[in-house]
């Protein structure tokens, strides 16, 4: 899912550094498809507490498959999939129809790494309702993590082509049109998941990516920092602010960005080479 290079940095080497900053792009992605992106609700009904409350609710009310779906989707915030996945083929033994609980099993599938059962539910649920964009972007989220860009950006197309309100749809097909090379197409996008979620901190690195491609250093610079304003844990966005700082000859902040980067994700690459680099 991620793949990253490095080079030194200066003007000539701006495409490479374009490439360091689109493969960032494709891991921030990445890290955003988790069991979040369909079962929407919010971090605390995966509490203990809640689950109790939904298990009291299906105890009274034992053939309503809403309840097991509610249920399972907690399961699923908690991280318990072996118990999310019982509630979602309950509920759908319940209700053979409940193409929300086929949608919310595939995302529970994508996240135990079984795609094809995931391809699965969320085909069914999309023959069982055709306009539901949920699936349509769980879909492609799952034909992203499989290296398919361009199933994946067919249903996020398709999500949007149904004037889907989900951030994600805009967001996601940007990544395409920035790995395709097309960044004003990208910078649309991106700038379309903002409006839909000005908190989201992921849109405007991934816009600032595209503005560096384009040359647009200062709003380049001021996305990012807006990324690490709303999320200061983002080592991808903490490396592509060192990287401008790095261009500009200012390597002691970029030294500072790149070994925050460092600090909050050891493994990432490109912050062991940029620190590297700026020593």
């Amino acid at each position: 899912m991620k793949v990253h290079k490095t080079a030194v940095v200066n003007k000539r080497v701006f495409p490479a550094i374009l490439f360091v900053a689109v493969s960032t792009l494709a891991i921030s992605g990445c890290q955003t498809n988790t069991t979040q992106d369909v079962i929407s609700i919010e971090k605390a009904q995966g509490s203990e507490s809640n689950i109790a409350s939904l298990s009291q609710v299906i105890q009274n009310n034992p053939k309503d498959p809403q309840a097991y779906n509610v249920r399972g989707t907690a399961y699923g915030r908690a991280g318990d999939f072996n118990q999310a996945l019982k509630d979602f083929n309950r509920a759908i033994v319940l209700d053979p129809n409940f193409y929300q609980a086929y949608a919310n099993r595939a995302l529970i599938y994508r996240g135990m790494g079984d795609l094809s059962a995931a391809s699965n539910d969320y085909n069914k649920a999309l023959r069982i309702n055709p306009r539901y964009d949920v699936a349509y972007i769980g879909r492609g989220n799952m034909y992203r993590q499989a290296g398919q860009a361009s199933n994946a950006f067919n249903d996020f197309q398709q999500a949007i082509n149904l004037d889907t309100t989900d951030p994600a749809a805009y967001n996601n097909r940007g990544l395409i049109y920035q790995q395709r090379g097309q960044h004003k197409q990208a910078i649309e996008d991106f700038s379309k998941s903002i409006s839909l979620s000005p908190n989201a901190p992921l849109p405007y690195n991934n816009r600032g990516l595209s503005y560096l491609a384009l040359g647009d250093e200062e709003n380049a610079f001021t996305d990012i920092n807006k990324s690490l304003d709303l999320d200061k844990n983002i080592a991808e966005a903490w490396v592509n602010q060192a990287l401008i700082y790095e261009r500009r000859g200012e390597l002691t902040k970029a030294r500072r960005s790149y070994a925050r980067a460092a600090q909050l994700d050891p493994k990432y690459q490109p912050a062991q080479d940029g620190l590297a680099r700026v020593r």
